[in-house]
Order: C-alpha cells, then sequence, then structure tokens
C-alpha cells in the first residue's frame, strides 16, 4: 500500500488546470462497445477507474491504444458477454459496462458490484429498467444474466434520479426498437455529456440535462472522436483547498455552470471568486465563515463534495451544519477524525445517523483508512504543520472525507495507529456539526 505525506500550515496559490471529468469519462468509454467500431476519446484521466475499465474492454475483446493523452478503442471485435467477476466487485461503476453490451449484444452477465463502502447504491432500478425495455434476468450464485431477443423502447419512471441508472438505460436503450423515456432522470452534466457523445456517434438522444430524458431507437452508430468535459468534483476540490488554506487559485479547463451551488455556497463562506471564460479564481478571506450544507441530487449541492467541504470547515469561525441526503455511510471516517484531534459525535435525532463535530484543536498526523483514505483527509494535514500518511495508491484521486476545525500554531502529538469504524445509517439523511 502506497502513501501521501502531506506537510502543512501553507497556503495553496496558483493556477491549476482541471482533469477530464472522472464520472464522465466511464460511461463514455462503456458506449465505445455500442458503435461496434473506433472511438478516439481525449481528456480522460488516468487513474484506477479508468484503467480498470479499460482493462475490462480489453478482456472483452476490444484493442485499446493510448497514446500523448488520447485512447484509441476498437470495439470491431468483441466477442464476449461476461464482465469479470474480479473486477466488477473492485469498481461499483463498471455495472454501466452492463447496458452497454446489453444494448448491442443483447446479452450480458455480471456479478454484483462492489466499490467504495459509503453506502447503499443497489441496481434494482437498473434491473427494473432493463426489464421494462423486454429482458428477461435471472440471478444465481451472486451472478445477474440478462438477455433479449429485442431490446423495446418503453416509457420508464425512476423512483430515485439514479445517475448510474440513467445512464444504462439510455446505453441500452440506443439500439432499441421504438422509443424509450425516461421520468424522474438523473439530471448531471455528465449524463449530458454521455448524450452529447452518443449523438456525435450516430443515437438520437434528446432531454438530457432535464428530468425528462427520451432515447429513440437507431440500427447504426459511426466511429467518433470526443473530448470529455471537466471534473467539476476535481474543481470542487481545488476551490475548497485553497479556501481552506487562505490561498489564492486560478482553475483553468473549467465550466463553472456545472459548479453553482458550489461556488454560492464558497461565496456564502467568505471567498471572493471571479468567473471567467473557461477559468474560476478564487480568493479566500482572512477567515472561513460557517455554512450550512444539505447534499441534493443535481442541481443540489454535490454529495461527493460534502465531506471535501467538511475539512475546509475546519477553519471556520462559528458552528457548520452538514446534512447527507445521498450516502448513508458518508460519515465513515469520522472516528479518524477524531484521531486527528477533532471533536464528533453522532446525533441521533436527526433522521437517522448524524455528526456533531467541534473544532479548536490543530491536527495531528494520524494513519488514514482506505474507508477514510479521501482528498479531504488530505485537506486537513494541508491545514495543519503535521503529516498526514493517507493510505492510498499514489497519484489517484481519491473520495473525500471531512475534519473539524484547528486554531493556527496550535499542535497535537502524533497518533499512529489506526482502527476501522463502521457507522451503519438506517435512513438516508444525516446531519454533520462541525463548530469552530
Amino acid at each position: 500500500m502506497k502513501s501521501y505525506i502531506i506537510e502543512g500550515g501553507k497556503k495553496l496559490s496558483g493556477e491549476v488546470k482541471i482533469s477530464g471529468s472522472k464520472n464522465a469519462s466511464l460511461p463514455i468509454i462503456a458506449s465505445s462497445i455500442l458503435n461496434s467500431n473506433i472511438t478516439k476519446l481525449y481528456n480522460v484521466p488516468n487513474i484506477k477507474d479508468t484503467r480498470i475499465t479499460l482493462k475490462i474492454l480489453r478482456l472483452l475483446g476490444c484493442k485499446i491504444k493510448q497514446n500523448s493523452g488520447k485512447i484509441e478503442i476498437n470495439s470491431k471485435k468483441m466477442n464476449k458477454k461476461e464482465i469479470p467477476e474480479e473486477l466488477m466487485r473492485e469498481m461499483r461503476s463498471t455495472v454501466i459496462l452492463a447496458g452497454a453490451i446489453l444494448g448491442r449484444f443483447k446479452e450480458v452477465t455480471f456479478s454484483y458490484p462492489g466499490g467504495c463502502d459509503i453506502g447503499s447504491r443497489p441496481i434494482d432500478l437498473h434491473l427494473n429498467a432493463f426489464e421494462k425495455l423486454g429482458v428477461q434476468i435471472e440471478e444465481e450464485a451472486g451472478f445477474i444474466h440478462c438477455k433479449c431477443d429485442k431490446i423495446v423502447g418503453n416509457d420508464i419512471n425512476l423512483d430515485f434520479p439514479s445517475v448510474g441508472a440513467t445512464e444504462n438505460i439510455i446505453l441500452a436503450s440506443v439500439y432499441a426498437e421504438g422509443i424509450t423515456k425516461i421520468t424522474n432522470a438523473a439530471m448531471e452534466p455528465e449524463i449530458e455529456d454521455l448524450a452529447k457523445c452518443l449523438n456525435k456517434m450516430g443515437a438520437k438522444i434528446e432531454g438530457a440535462g432535464t428530468n425528462e430524458i427520451k432515447i429513440t431507437g437507431v440500427k447504426k452508430l459511426k466511429p467518433i472522436g470526443y473530448s470529455v468535459m471537466p471534473d467539476r468534483i476535481e474543481a470542487g476540490t481545488f476551490l475548497c483547498m485553497a479556501a481552506a488554506t487562505l490561498g489564492k487559485i486560478k482553475l483553468v479547463n473549467v465550466e463553472a455552470k456545472h459548479l453553482d451551488p458550489v461556488i454560492n455556497k464558497l461565496q456564502e463562506a467568505g471567498c471572493l471568486i471571479t468567473i471567467e471564460k473557461n477559468s474560476i479564481q478564487l480568493e479566500a478571506p482572512k477567515r472561513i465563515k460557517p455554512l450550512e450544507i444539505k447534499t441534493m441530487p443535481y442541481p443540489g449541492f454535490p454529495t461527493d463534495l460534502q465531506p471535501i467541504f467538511g475539512a475546509m470547515l475546519v477553519t471556520a469561525k462559528g458552528t457548520s451544519v452538514i446534512i447527507e441526503n445521498i450516502f448513508e455511510n458518508r460519515y465513515k471516517y469520522i472516528t479518524e477524525l477524531k484521531r486527528m484531534g477533532a471533536k464528533a459525535t453522532i446525533d441521533q435525532t436527526y433522521h437517522g445517523e448524524a455528526h456533531n463535530a467541534a473544532g479548536g484543536e490543530r491536527h495531528t498526523q494520524a494513519l488514514i483508512q482506505p474507508i477514510a483514505a479521501g482528498i479531504g483527509g488530505a485537506a486537513v494535514g494541508l491545514c495543519g504543520n503535521a503529516h498526514a500518511h493517507k493510505a492510498a495508491e499514489a497519484g489517484e484521486k481519491a473520495a473525500g472525507q471531512e475534519c473539524k476545525g484547528y486554531e493556527p500554531g496550535q499542535q497535537l502529538a502524533p497518533c499512529h495507529d489506526a482502527q476501522h469504524h463502521d457507522h451503519a445509517g438506517k435512513e438516508n439523511a444525516h446531519h454533520g456539526i462541525l463548530p469552530a
């Protein structure tokens, strides 16, 4: 296991070029299966998730070339329809491949997905949607086998605006007979980017980016080149880190419109933000103001940035309230943060599980376990002058975590051991309080 060693106490300042979106890259890579030809992709981040997805495509029979930031995928001779179990369990988002394989071959086999343990992400929405498209589903010994003679368009109403389910329905419906309509669809920018890529191939998708999407089936797709959108979560992370360290930063290759709720909260915290074409500049105040944050599906505040904002609110003067409405286990890192000097408790009175964390002490060094290993943990180290050892793969963008307040110049003794603690929530809303 590799680690990051972070020496904090310094302002983050300068200019950063934002990478391509991981959450857009994965379904777009999956879409290359559908055109049975060559897809050239640009601005795809070189991270573990994309490498695993490309590895699966190779195992399925695709030929892949990579050089100078370009990925060329030739799916013409792809001949396998089963997603390898070991890779499926390693990364939950590989379930997106199921819709593409099903759309092309009318058959796919896969196991239940794995991934980060941040809460329940059931695939029932995916399977129910497949059934409405005429797919027969059999489950046996942990494997799911989907098969049909043809995919027939239908009206699908999602109980929850799931990003993954919306993407899988789109991918499975591109070659469907007739029209597929998705209501209560996810509206994330990554959905819109997937639709733009598929439409460039020759698909007919309308309404992506709204809660109603219409897919008219086509007979054939064509080879294309496509550049993936910038990563709004990475952009939000850099903005928060600059604010947490009282720095000044400029982001380039970024879409400000994708970050409206994030920018609004940063401005509410006292940050000065200047938006220009494809760039955002942030200048932090002398002290961050406390915030109240509630995560919601897009266009609400993104759950992926909830822990990062928690880390930023280390420096806030006053009490900040964070309510998690998407993933019930997104506070599992709280024990590690307490070991770093945070005063944290669980508030059981607000919609199930929640957390109350009091700041005021400087963060010491800690070993952050994989469940707590995230960019938020890195932000803790940046705020202090101790070391933060983060258990994660070097060079990877990891999921975020949250931390609590400190006073500059104060220091605690190092802490070397680490234990894994599981706070399993019974409901989806969680309430975190971060007094300074």
